[in-house]
């Protein structure tokens, strides 16, 4: 009896050694699986404005760019803004489009009226990558003021066609610095590739400036090796479908990054878009990765298996 209490016993603990292993295998594929990029912290050079169309003024946007090595189901981000003329509580709306890099999406026949479109977000938002705080069960942010804050220049209304688009800047602005934190409640599920993210954010008798972080990234997220870190672009109702960088074009000197991070997980393994078994063998990628396709929903950010199938659907371009 004492013998086989004893390998009782050395079977317990075989089985935890054993269970902790398996565990500490798991956790490290699950952190190989995540997805972070960070252009890093506010450097108060530059607040853009960044706004759906209101009582405020006419729409205008600024985005910036991200690289995806891998396709990639992309949950959540965060951005950093300096609100003027309110605060926080009054933010009501954010939207989230998410472009490709010019030609793609664009007319290219047409005479641009700004001095390049070589490395500006496309003419038009991927139509399947938009989502917005407006639309039920798309988007949802939780905005919290940090601190006073300063920007050295702004870009608010001077946004010209060629050859007006140099104004460098209309001054300082002090306000409120916001980090506002977005959940994709329908995640973007992405193929590997080089995007433009472009947040507006509306503020009810204020203004959202989306602010610039250091240029080349210092405490952020490098791009990849042999991938150029571009730089910031934005545009108003009266430019569109063009774009203007904000430092060459605008500001008239050096260029910029903006403050934003985004968070998700990669899925190596995933189909090509377009191909026949695209779906299948995204499915199989993602049941591999998570331990079924029901667990996957859940570890990348789908409110249902079902929700995650259509967004396999539109990953694969069905």
């Amino acid at each position: 009896m004492k013998l086989r209490k004893r390998n009782t016993m050395k079977n317990k603990i075989s089985i935890a050694v054993l269970t902790l292993a398996f565990a500490a295998c798991c956790v490290t594929v699950a952190r190989a699986d995540q997805f972070s990029f960070s252009t890093g912290g506010p450097d108060g050079k530059l607040g853009a404005l960044s706004r759906p169309a209101g009582s405020q003024g006419v729409e205008t946007e600024a985005a910036d760019d991200f690289v995806l090595t891998q396709p990639t189901v992309v949950s959540g981000a965060t951005v950093h803004g300096l609100i003027t003329g309110a605060t926080a509580s009054n933010i009501s709306r954010v939207e989230v489009e998410i472009y490709h890099v010019f030609p793609l999406d664009s007319d290219t026949v047409r005479t641009p009226n700004v001095p390049t479109r070589m490395n500006s977000p496309s003419d038009h938002e991927i139509s399947t990558a938009s989502r917005d705080s407006n639309d039920s069960g798309s988007l949802s942010f939780v905005a919290s003021e940090i601190s006073d804050f300063q920007v050295q220049s702004t870009v608010i209304n001077g946004i010209n066609k060629f050859p007006q688009q140099l104004t460098h800047g209309e001054g300082a602005a002090t306000g409120k610095e916001v980090e506002i934190r977005l959940t994709f409640s329908t995640p973007l599920f992405l193929p590997a590739g080089h995007y433009f993210f472009r947040p507006e954010v509306e503020v009810g008798g204020g203004n959202f400036l989306f602010l610039s972080a250091p240029k080349p990234i210092t405490s952020g997220t490098p791009f990849p090796a042999g991938v150029t870190d571009l730089q910031a672009w934005i545009r108003n109702a009266n430019l569109t479908p063009d774009w203007l960088r904000i430092g060459g074009d605008i500001i008239g000197a050096g260029a910029f990054n903006m403050t934003f991070s985004l968070r998700g997980n990669t899925v190596p393994g995933a189909g090509v878009a377009g191909q026949a078994n695209c779906h299948g063998q995204t499915v199989s990628a993602l049941a591999v990765q998570f331990g079924g396709i029901d667990a996957s929903a859940s570890a990348v950010g789908y409110s249902t298996t079902d929700a995650l199938q259509d967004g396999i659907r539109v990953f694969c371009q069905e």
